[in-house]
């Protein structure tokens, strides 16, 4: 994925995003914490104008931004955790 990053003044930070098979998407983090997701149309993502209207937005608590996040990890925080413990006991030679 291509992510390009920017400062929207006064408000935080925009990340434009187009995937491998070109869709395009942007998150807007906001300074308070909140998140809003722009899905845009499948128009050519690699020439998108500031003129490209989105399909949708979608606003986000920064407790919801948190959740979200969790789901798209390619393994949820506690397994991840889990996964570290095992591997340092093995490294240590304890057991839990």
């Amino acid at each position: 994925m291509e992510i390009t990053r920017s400062s929207v003044s006064g408000v935080g930070i925009m990340h434009d995003c187009i995937t491998r098979s070109g869709a395009h998407f942007r998150v807007l983090e906001e300074d308070s914490g909140s998140r809003t997701i722009y899905v845009y149309g499948p128009a050519d993502a690699r020439e998108v104008a500031a003129s490209d209207e989105e399909l949708v937005a979608i606003n986000l608590d920064e407790d919801e931004a948190d959740m979200l996040a969790n789901l798209l990890h390619s393994k949820p925080i506690p397994d991840r955790v889990a996964q570290l413990e095992r591997r340092i006991s093995e490294l240590t030679g304890e057991e839990n």
